[in-house]
């Protein structure tokens, strides 16, 4: 049997409680007898069980895939880098000294399915030189999330006028939204 999501894995157990034998449910969904039978006994998914282990915790994540949605919709998506201490700012807040691991931004991307990797890409010079103070207020007219109106137009810049995207990674991948 491959892959299987939570989903899957709960439509089956309300299948089982509806009535369908396990082994039925397990071949229809496509999920272990197994799996099946430790969930009925009170078996957590390893999502939760071993959410007690991440450096940061389940809420703590969550906002970190917010801010990285958030950098996306700005349109100065975050590097791995970035993220990395990001998250290790976060833990410096709580006291905790110690470098986030190796694995530790392809978990959280597991974690996060709404934050993927893409890569990123410099501002055309045409694109800066067509930038007028009419076209970009009718663009921020148009960006309705509450972080940007929440901005003073004193604090608003536009940096970028080469093309060249300072502080991005040497292999130009960011953090986006998926």
């Amino acid at each position: 049997m491959g892959q299987y999501t939570e989903d899957e894995v709960n439509q089956a157990l309300d299948a089982i409680t509806n009535g369908m034998p396990i082994k039925r449910a397990g071949q229809v969904y496509g999920i272990p007898r197994s799996t099946l039978q430790y969930r009925i006994k009170g078996t957590q998914p390893r999502s939760i069980a071993f959410s007690d282990l991440q450096r940061l915790s389940v809420s703590q994540e969550a906002k970190l895939a917010e801010w990285v949605r958030i950098q996306h919709a700005l349109g100065v998506a975050p590097t791995h880098l970035q993220v990395r201490l990001f998250a290790e700012r976060i833990l410096h807040a709580m006291g905790c000294t110690e470098p986030i691991g190796k694995g530790w931004i392809q978990a959280f991307l597991k974690r996060n399915p709404s934050v993927k990797v893409q890569r990123s890409r410099p501002i055309d010079s045409r694109r800066v030189n067509g930038a007028s103070t009419e076209v970009i207020r009718d663009w921020f007219k148009l960006l309705a999330i509450p972080e940007i109106t929440s901005i003073k137009p004193a604090n608003r810049y536009n940096m970028d006028e080469t093309g060249i995207l300072e502080g991005q990674g040497s292999n130009g991948l960011v953090l986006g939204m998926s």
